[in-house]
């Protein structure tokens, strides 16, 4: 797959929102890339100056690539509660890293060290579902939060759970995640 195609997608996506009189073409993006017609969850985040500045996506595939990209880089761009809505002057500035996920799978583990056997830092996304609550980090939060303890911890915090949540079975889901930034 050529993933350059996603970043094209996801700053024109946004850039559309500011210029209501363009307007992307999508047949000649899906007639041209046969992937953006594939079922495929996607994460578009954005950075601003080396700083986070929306993180927006999909767990799940639930439509085209070619959708999924384009609704999840507006809604990092204008939608992410985190974040006040991107202004066009900070829009050249904006960096984009566009992710591919693959499905999710479940991991069942014993305990806290168990889990830390089954999951690959720099290669596993988690999701963790606990109750009513879920939280994800995606494969790249190792770069800031290398040792398991620390990235397990932050997702329970995320989460808004105690890390007790794994020794009263929370779910937990691993994925990974093909991707490409600017």
């Amino acid at each position: 797959m050529d993933l350059k195609v996603l970043l094209d997608i996801a700053r024109k996506s946004i850039f559309t929102y500011f210029d209501k009189s363009l307007v992307l073409n999508k047949e000649f993006y899906l007639s041209n890339f046969d992937e953006l017609s594939e079922q495929r969850a996607s994460f578009v985040t954005l950075t601003l100056n080396g700083r986070l500045r929306g993180c927006i996506g999909s767990l799940t595939a639930h439509t085209q690539l070619y959708e999924d990209v384009f609704i999840n880089a507006r809604k990092a761009a204008f939608n992410d509660p985190r974040f006040e809505p991107l202004q066009f002057k900070d829009f050249t500035n904006i960096k984009i890293e566009v992710s591919v996920l693959t499905p999710p799978k479940r991991v069942t583990y014993i305990d806290r060290y168990d889990l830390k056997d089954k999951i690959i830092p720099n290669k596993h996304g988690v999701i963790l579902n606990y109750n009513e609550n879920q939280a994800t980090f995606l494969p790249q939060v190792w770069e800031q939060l290398p040792s398991f303890d620390e990235f397990i911890n932050s997702l329970c915090l995320k989460a808004n759970v105690s890390a007790s949540c794994l020794e009263d079975n929370a779910q937990i889901f691993i994925y990974e995640a093909m991707k490409i930034k600017e």
